[in-house]
């Protein structure tokens, strides 16, 4: 079994599922600290404070996860990235509410720096690969599975049309061996 949460939920699938939310945050964050200007429009003081927010939600959940002990030293600086990007978030937010983009702009390469250190944490907690084997796909299990059902299915059906041909013409031996078939469909089937 995997590394758990504090909710008995896999550390990887809380991970991913965090990330899954974060990517786009982190998406708009990048667009805003790249293209200054957007700072200037009516509601992106409004959308920062948003984005504020979505990241401070993001470590609270990463803080709540129980990381395993070969990557609490990865989640710890993906906590701590979080925090920073909020920060930083919201002193851009602060700053381009009171001077605009223009007055944002000394603080854009911190603020973009935070954002990639997000980013660069969530990497170092991949590359631990935490992750289980990838299960194999519903098509390459129902291939091995199907061997093992198609023999039992053959051998009843020769089975049941034996008995009926034995039963039929009066050849005890033929419908006892068409029991026997039968029989073994069943030990092949419950094998399987």
């Amino acid at each position: 079994m995997g590394p758990t949460t504090g909710t008995g939920t896999r550390y990887d699938t809380a991970i991913s599922e965090l990330w899954s939310g974060l990517a786009r945050t982190l998406s708009e964050l990048d667009v805003a600290a790249s293209e200054p200007d957007v700072l200037d429009q009516d509601d992106a003081v409004a959308a920062l404070r948003r984005l504020q927010y979505r990241l401070h939600r993001a470590r609270e959940d990463a803080f709540g996860l129980r990381p395993p002990a070969d990557a609490e030293t990865a989640h710890a600086e993906l906590s701590a990235a979080l925090k920073d990007a909020r920060d930083a978030t919201a002193e851009v937010a602060e700053v381009a509410s009171i001077w605009g983009a223009e007055g944002a702009e000394p603080l854009l390469y911190e603020w973009r720096g935070a954002l990639f250190r997000v980013r660069l944490a969530r990497l170092r907690l991949a590359q631990l690969n935490l992750a289980p084997a990838v299960p194999p796909s519903p098509t390459e299990a129902a291939r091995a599975e199907i061997g093992p059902a198609l023999a039992s299915f053959l051998l009843a059906l020769l089975g049941a049309v034996g008995f009926v041909a034995g039963v039929t013409l009066a050849l005890w031996p033929v419908w006892v061996g068409s029991l026997a078939a039968v029989f073994s469909a069943i030990l092949v089937y419950r094998d399987a």
